[in-house]
């Protein structure tokens, strides 16, 4: 049996939290009295809120990527399953979303953590120890393109499934990085 984490207990606390209150007007305290931790325990693991929910999403995030980056069948699989988790969790999204703004807001970090990863996984399946300049900014180009339509998609601006959003993810890939993916 796999025990839980403070971490994943505190980022739980907060989704919790996250389904009533927004997440600007969430504070460590509430956090930590859902779960019965203490401050201590919360800032051990965390230097804010902020880093909670960034660890919260990449955390998830990887989990999702890990088999598309080794694996060589694995792009639309992966394009799904990602697709399955934002409409999963698309409130809670949409909560961070709405509630996370600034020069730190929670869409800038998604195209980070994508761009990461997905370089990541080109990396991986090209076999490049680093990007060729024009690849990156393929990728840079694919990330931001695809974060700014999940977030639309997950504000209600496009009413289409999980896998209809999947295919768009699939048929927007740069030719360029097509031959390592599909």
């Amino acid at each position: 049996m796999k025990r839980m984490t403070a971490q994943e207990i505190l980022a739980e606390s907060f989704r919790e939290i996250a389904e009533k209150k927004p997440a600007d007007k969430i504070t460590v305290q509430d956090i930590i009295e859902n779960c019965g931790y203490s401050k201590t325990t919360f800032y051990r693991v965390f230097k804010d809120k902020y880093d909670l929910m960034a660890w919260d999403y990449c955390r998830r995030h990887r989990q999702i990527m890990a088999p598309a980056e080794n694996a060589d069948d694995g792009w639309k699989t992966t394009l799904l399953e990602a697709a399955l988790l934002f409409n999963e969790q698309k409130e809670y999204l949409k909560n961070l979303l709405l509630h996370t703004n600034g020069l730190d807001s929670f869409s800038r970090y998604m195209k980070q953590v994508h761009f990461q990863s997905f370089s990541r996984c080109v990396q991986n399946k090209s076999g490049m120890k680093e990007l060729d300049v024009k690849t990156e900014m393929y990728v840079k180009t694919y990330c931001q393109s695809t974060t700014d339509l999940t977030c639309d998609w997950i504000m209600g601006a496009y009413d289409v499934t999980p896998e209809e959003l999947a295919e768009v993810y699939e048929n927007c890939l740069p030719a360029p990085l097509q031959k390592y993916l599909l």
